[in-house]
Parts: C-alpha cells; sequence; structure tokens
C-alpha cells in the first residue's frame, strides 16, 4: 500500500463486531459528517463506510440475505465457492437461511468520481471463524450505493482468539482505530489517465475485470481451480497506478 495515501481517520474504534450484540458498532451522524467535510468532491470514502455500517445493521436485525436483498443492485453477484453467482438467482432460498455474520470495513477506495468503489473488511460469521471480505459499491442514480460483487474468505489457520471485556458488558473480537480511505487521483482537465498494468493471464480457472468510467479504478476477480478465490483493486494515484486490495481467499471445506 502506497505510504503515502490519505487516510480517512473516522475515530478510534468507530466500529466494532461485538460478538454479544446485534451488529457493529458504528459512527455516528456527527462523526461522518465531519469526515465528509474533511473529502471534499464526488468521492467520498465516508458514503461507504456508513453504507456499510447501516448495511451490518439491518442484517442484525432482520436477516443476513434480506438486508443483502435491499443493498443489492441489478445484477449483483456473490463469489462463492463454485465461482460468481447471480444473487438474484438463489437470494429467495437464502432469505430464510440462519447465517447470521458480523463485519466492518478497514479500507475503501473509490474512482476519482466517486461512482465505483471497493471496500474491503474483516468478518466473524455465526460459528465464530474470522476472515476477510470484498465488496463493490456502485452509485445509483439517487447517489445510494448498492453492492454489485461480494466475496469472503475465512483465515486459514485461524487466528487465536482473543476476547477483551468491555465496559458494556459485550465482547468484542475485534476492533480497529481508522478505515483507510483511498480516492483515485482526478487527471487535470485536458489530460487523460494512462491504462492500468496488463493482467496477467493465469494458467487456469475463470476471471473478469471492470474499469471505472472515469478509467482511475480496476479491479478483478479469479476464481482458479483449486477453489481459492482472489480479488485485486488497482487505482491512478498520482501519476501512476498503485495496489489498494489485494486478497487471496480460501473457501470453506
Amino acid at each position: 500500500m502506497n505510504p503515502t495515501v490519505k487516510n480517512l481517520i473516522v475515530a478510534g474504534s468507530l466500529i466494532a463486531l461485538a460478538a454479544c450484540s446485534g451488529g457493529p458498532r458504528g459512527p455516528s451522524n456527527a462523526v461522518i459528517a465531519r469526515a465528509l467535510s474533511n473529502a471534499p468532491g464526488a468521492a467520498q470514502p465516508s458514503v461507504i463506510v456508513a453504507t456499510e455500517v447501516a448495511y451490518a445493521r439491518e442484517a442484525g436485525e432482520r436477516g443476513q440475505f434480506v438486508a443483502a436483498v435491499d443493498y443489492a443492485a441489478p445484477g449483483a453477484v456473490l463469489h462463492g465457492r463454485n465461482g460468481p453467482v447471480v444473487f438474484a438467482g438463489i437470494a429467495s432460498a437464502l432469505q430464510n437461511s440462519d447465517i447470521s455474520n458480523q463485519w466492518e470495513p478497514r479500507a475503501v477506495v473509490m474512482s476519482c468520481d466517486g461512482a465505483l468503489a471497493m471496500s474491503q473488511g474483516r468478518f466473524v460469521d455465526a460459528e465464530g471463524f474470522v476472515g476477510n471480505y470484498v465488496t463493490t459499491w456502485v452509485r445509483q442514480s439517487d447517489n445510494s450505493y448498492k453492492w454489485t460483487y461480494d466475496v469472503a474468505g475465512r483465515d486459514d489457520p485461524q487466528p487465536p482468539r482473543r476476547e477483551e471485556q468491555s465496559e458494556d458488558g459485550d465482547i468484542v473480537v475485534t476492533a480497529i482505530d481508522a478505515i483507510q480511505g483511498l480516492v483515485a487521483t482526478c487527471p487535470r482537465r485536458g489530460d487523460t489517465v494512462p491504462p492500468p498494468p496488463p493482467i496477467p493471464i493465469g494458467e487456469d480457472g475463470a476471471t473478469a475485470a471492470q474499469l471505472s468510467s472515469d478509467g482511475t479504478l480496476r479491479w478483478r476477480w479469479e476464481h482458479r481451480s483449486d477453489g481459492s478465490k482472489y480479488v485485486t483493486a488497482d487505482y491512478y494515484y498520482e501519476g501512476q497506478w498503485v495496489t489498494a486490495i489485494e486478497e487471496s481467499l480460501a473457501s470453506p471445506p
């Protein structure tokens, strides 16, 4: 990660996954407003953070996949153990499931115009396993954001369980001090953004890529023959392409 990129400091330990609560505690509206004021322009990572917090809260209150329907864009896909599948085709079968994950974003990268974003973070599932996730967000006509791609994988091996007793009695399984907000550099008037680096051709598996409409953010997924899932995102920053997200995620047995 480029050490000179700007950190979007939301607040110390603003988002925590609590094992005994209905979902992660999120930043207040006042905190989000302050973060927005410090990130002028169309691309504001704190909007994605606020969306993630609201999504996670609804998931805790109404169910994982009921909330997923509300926040899904048309054509959204879930990347599972057999590859990406269209969410609309399986949503009805999933809505009665008892799956209940909790999650928190740790980084958000956005195109210069704010139309495309990716969030990367940590989750804990109903069985207590932890891991990483990546979600792609697309701005809608009403300026809200809907997810279009989602992938997750448990840590392998799992880290030692760390449990801390908080003041209100919740057992906090993980917490963060800040969320890193990465925004692509907008080209000057008359300039063009150079194309991103060529995508290496894998020897096996399936892959697809997407470039933002303004040409400043490119992300892609791979589903490899061993069942692992790979996601990467590169963004244009101060004259060069920088890798913002790179995850290799194992499918559960």
